[in-house]
């Protein structure tokens, strides 16, 4: 058997080389291969990936989704949502970050690779769950972590710390209920103590 060790250079190159124009940009960090692609090329940038020989990117690892309204404390320029997918070729033993854009922040939308990779499949009902995007052709897009009766999407930056509402078994009537959310929410700050002669240390 083979074994193939692929420069992250070499890995980029051959992902422009088969994308081609549906590259926005690409880039090497840390060893570590990361390209950009239009909410409009995604699936078929995807399909690419998958086959074309120099890539052959036959594993989803991983598929998260990314609230860039507040990053680094930097204000946003561009869209808020992304999707950031994972990618593994075991055939030439190297790795990919893909990430696309939703063009409308209002309704964050991108499609579905769920028929390209499966195991998209529960990733990317866990970005629709706790980011509200929605993935355009998944066959079975639910909630997936959160209650049915859920409302809002909680790693979004601005869903409140201690939600909307609250849910607990009540005994009197045997069921689960909800009621609105009963914790205040506070800040908790460690107490410094800034004395003169403090333990005798001055």
């Amino acid at each position: 058997m083979t074994v193939y060790s692929v420069r992250p250079e070499d890995t980029l190159a051959a992902v422009q080389a088969a994308l081609g124009d549906i590259v926005r940009r690409g880039s090497v960090d840390l060893g570590e291969v990361t390209v950009e692609v239009d909410a409009a090329h995604y699936h078929a940038a995807a399909l690419r990936l998958r086959d074309a020989p120099g890539c052959k990117f036959e594993q989803l690892i991983d598929l998260c989704g990314v609230d860039y309204s507040e990053y680094r404390d930097q204000p946003n320029e561009g869209p808020r949502f992304c999707v950031v997918s994972h990618l593994l070729s075991i055939t030439l033993n190297q790795r990919l970050r893909l990430k696309v854009y939703a063009a409308d922040d209002a309704m964050p939308m991108v499609d579905s690779v769920a028929d390209l990779w499966s195991s998209a499949n529960w990733f990317e009902r866990e970005a629709f769950d706790l980011f509200g995007i929605v993935f355009d052709g998944h066959d079975d897009l639910r909630r997936i972590l959160t209650d049915y009766g859920f409302i809002g999407h909680p790693f979004r930056k601005d869903f409140p710390l201690s939600g909307h509402v609250e849910m607990r078994y009540d005994a009197e009537s045997a069921r689960v209920v909800y009621q609105p959310v009963t914790v205040e929410p506070r800040e908790i700050t460690p107490r410094i103590i800034r004395e003169d002669n403090y333990g005798g240390l001055n």
